[in-house]
């Protein structure tokens, strides 16, 4: 795919929180010809994933019209950004179920859903209440961690503070990080294990 197309997959359970506009104000850098798509999973709610791996060779294909979009606009986009706030140390719930229907497209005959994104990039962006930003690394390694299996690109996660409705938006330093956010050339992605082994190995 020449063109890039970004997919924002909005995970958050409030529409213009501080998680969204920082995504947004990441967004506004990227070039007039990229294609910008944004789904809110609180408006397009997916139904509780059920895991059928154990039970038979495939998993069923989700029926419904929510399931089509987010997997259509998945498979569209070079570029998936997962726009959730930090909630409990890891994504939101939304953003979780969302991630877990993956497992299901890995098993939908004539999909080939692994083989498609392969090569494309994950991108995450968050806000957090907290002043450590280590406390997002079980977020980010949920990402990194995704991308690594397949095998996508992974360009790190922008992180941000704020609280209250609006906050991200007085943090000076996550709106000068956004604005050379989506410029970075993102790697592929790997395990944690697989850069110890390399550096074991030197």
């Amino acid at each position: 795919m020449s063109r890039r197309t970004f997919l924002f997959v909005l995970g958050s359970s409030r529409s213009g929180g501080n998680t969204e506009l920082l995504a947004r104000k990441a967004a506004e850098q990227l070039p007039g010809d990229v294609e910008q798509r944004w789904l809110s999973l609180a408006e397009h709610p997916l139904p509780d994933f059920v895991d059928l791996r154990r039970d038979s060779d495939h998993v069923p294909s989700p029926t419904g019209s929510t399931p089509a979009l987010l997997l259509d606009a998945t498979l569209a986009a070079t570029d998936i950004v997962i726009v959730s706030p930090l909630y409990w140390y890891s994504v939101s719930s939304l953003t979780k179920r969302y991630l877990d229907y993956w497992s299901g497209w890995l098993r939908t005959p004539g999909v080939d859903f692994k083989a498609t994104l392969a090569g494309r990039t994950l991108w995450g962006v968050t806000a957090l209440a907290h002043e450590e930003p280590v406390v997002a690394e079980p977020l980010i390694g949920t990402l990194n961690n995704s991308a690594a299996y397949m095998k996508m690109r992974f360009g790190g996660v922008l992180l941000g503070n704020g609280s209250r409705r609006g906050d991200v938006l007085k943090d000076t330093e996550a709106l000068a990080r956004a604005k050379t956010f989506f410029a970075r050339e993102p790697q592929l992605a790997r395990f944690p294990y697989e850069a110890t082994q390399d550096a074991l190995t030197r």
